[in-house]
């Protein structure tokens, strides 16, 4: 998934502060081109995954203990 990509890059670059909020779903629909299922869809991967959170009324939010990346295997 393109965007919940997007936002999990976001966050290991430093881009998105732990503790800090997410752009609203709107905001990620209009720039990112995604329909609100799509963006909905993304940010309910992403809160399983741990990397951001959801404050009801309120929005998204990047965990503060952000998982690690899967470390990969190389030869």
């Amino acid at each position: 998934m393109r965007l919940a990509a997007f936002i999990r890059e976001q966050v290991r670059d430093g881009k998105l502060a732990p503790g800090g909020p997410l752009p609203s779903i709107a905001v990620l629909r209009r720039e990112q081109g995604h329909s609100r299922q799509t963006a909905g869809k993304a940010m309910r991967v992403l809160a399983e995954e741990g990397l951001i959170y959801r404050v009801p009324g309120l929005g998204y939010y990047v965990s503060c203990d952000v998982p690690a990346e899967p470390e990969s295997s190389s030869p």
